[in-house]
């Protein structure tokens, strides 16, 4: 009996013990997925100083608001443990806007934001934590302006680390939306890679599965139950608009007196899905910060008359329920809560991205 415990003592000792810091990480969304899956997370950095209450709230880890450009190696090892058997893991989503596709289109471009991906290639160096972690948008990966992806990797590589980069269909991994994302995973331990596929096309999460238990509402109606559960008011115009578009349907299935002016050119008529209707059958749509608008995509209710609300696109990104966005919960701003939850790495994929740094670690040491 004496030795079984000394050996289960020892073992207990030898288990690795994984610690975290994430750079540009918002409300926390890859740091609770990577806790969910047995990290500690230490800190956070983020230049969006309301994302400090979320953060160390569902974390525990401490939230720093400051400037990438202004944080050092020095600063980071030291919040890293002295503790045997520990791994390091730096994380991170450098901000993925001047990468879209979209952006290009659309928006003034940042020039700063194109270097973010160099500044967390210098923290690597200066830091060299055991693996490396990074999640974008898969535009990244054949981005013309600058080869800012390759140029990270050929820096991991010349460092001594085996990179595994590759776009992820998330619905694969039970991520209930159609959101294709960059992940890359990096170590110096050896060989590492991301789990295989969980699901098949047969077994997708649907949307009904996720949000179909939630109480109906109206547009403008707040559920008296939860605050997130709010959908935005509709103008007129817009009540009869969602009305008129049929399960699965677009503004196309509008009479022509609804339909806008912008819809009727050719460049807007590429725009199909605009004040869509989703589907219960299959995986929900990309959420982005604007996904509780009804005209900024397929973000219609598949049968109520208005946009999805934050709390169904919360659950649809994989927050749980119990995910503390505010700390004046009764007072919560839905802009806010939509801009954090679309800006947000879906945590069931910082839980894969956990369970494959674990699998790469057991099978190296």
């Amino acid at each position: 009996m004496a030795n079984h415990e000394h050996s289960t003592k020892q073992t207990r000792q030898q288990r690795p013990h994984f610690e975290v810091v994430d750079l540009f990480c918002g409300i926390g969304g890859l740091s609770y997925g990577l806790k969910t899956a047995g990290f500690h997370i230490l800190a956070g950095y983020d230049l969006d100083w309301t994302c400090q209450y979320a953060y160390e709230t569902n974390t525990g880890g401490t939230f720093n608001y400051r400037d990438v450009n202004t944080i050092t190696g020095d600063e980071i090892n030291k919040l890293y443990s002295k503790r045997k058997n520990t791994i390091r893991v730096l994380a991170g989503c450098a901000p993925c806007q001047p990468f879209s596709s979209y952006a290009f289109k659309n928006k003034q471009k940042d020039p700063n934001k194109y270097d973010l991906l160099y500044q967390f290639g210098r923290l690597v160096e200066e830091v060299r934590p055991d693996i490396v972690t990074m999640e974008n948008v898969t535009q990244i990966l054949n981005f013309k302006a600058k080869p800012v992806l390759q140029d990270f990797i050929d820096k991991l590589q010349s460092l001594g680390y085996s990179v595994d980069a590759r776009p992820v269909y998330c619905p694969d991994y039970g991520i209930p939306q159609t959101r294709k994302r960059l992940v890359l995973l990096a170590s110096r331990l050896g060989e590492i890679k991301l789990i295989p596929p969980t699901h098949d096309k047969a077994h997708y999460i649907t949307l009904r599965e996720v949000i179909g238990n939630l109480p109906p509402l109206e547009d403008g109606e707040t559920s008296p139950n939860d605050p997130l559960h709010r959908a935005k008011s509709l103008s007129p115009i817009n009540k009869q608009r969602i009305r008129a578009t049929p399960y699965g349907g677009s503004w196309r299935d509008w009479p022509e007196e609804l339909k806008l002016q912008c819809h009727k050119t050719e460049r807007g008529s590429s725009f199909g899905s605009v004040y869509g209707r989703m589907v219960w059958e299959k995986p929900a749509p990309t959420m982005t910060t604007q996904c509780t608008g009804l005209g900024n995509g397929r973000f219609g209710h598949p049968e109520q008359n208005r946009a999805i609300t934050a709390r169904e696109a919360a659950m649809i990104q994989t927050f749980p329920m119990d995910y503390k966005f505010f700390e004046d919960e009764k007072n919560v701003s839905i802009v806010k809560a939509s801009r954090y939850i679309g800006n947000a790495v879906p945590p069931k994929l910082g839980e894969i991205v956990g369970i494959s740094i674990k699998n790469h670690i057991n099978q190296t040491i």
